[in-house]
């Protein structure tokens, strides 16, 4: 039995209108009309509420429905991919960071009589940041191209 046809089993068994289902449910009539009629699938915090609402498993709605077990895997993929998004994000702004202290104190100390060491070696603060900023940034292309595929 697919997810539609089980949602408006149970619902029907409980005596429900698809309005009555909505409003438990906090969606509209419409969205609940879409779901039975297999034109749309609900989100997964829906499809958890609809489990804990008709006393039914998770694994009850989804392997009934093999169109809805992929959402469920897509949508929980599109929650992955900001998270590791973010992570090149920083390490890209990190690498900013670096290259714009290494230019000011080159600044400062070409322009002016202050003499700023900058500690650990100079092969770090030449080329570290630029590693940071580049592996960053094919990262997240990475990222965005494995997203684009899914």
């Amino acid at each position: 039995m697919i997810f539609g046809e089980k949602l408006k089993s149970e619902r029907k068994n409980k005596g429900w209108s698809q309005e009555e289902l909505a409003e438990k449910l906090f969606v509209s009539r419409q969205s609940v009309s879409k779901w039975e009629n297999n034109q749309n699938y609900p989100s997964i915090e829906i499809i958890i509420k609809v489990s804990d609402l008709f006393g039914l498993t998770i694994d009850e709605l989804l392997r009934s429905d093999e169109e809805l077990t992929k959402k469920v895997i897509n949508d929980g993929k599109k929650l992955a991919y900001p998270r590791l998004k973010l992570i090149f994000d920083v390490v890209f702004l990190i690498g900013v960071v670096l290259f714009i202290i290494k230019l000011g104190v080159f600044m400062l100390n070409k322009f002016t009589d202050l003499d700023i060491p900058l500690y650990g070696e100079s092969f770090i603060w030449n080329f570290g940041p630029l590693v940071l900023m580049v592996g960053a940034g094919i990262g997240s292309g990475v990222v965005k191209e494995k997203y684009r595929e899914d």
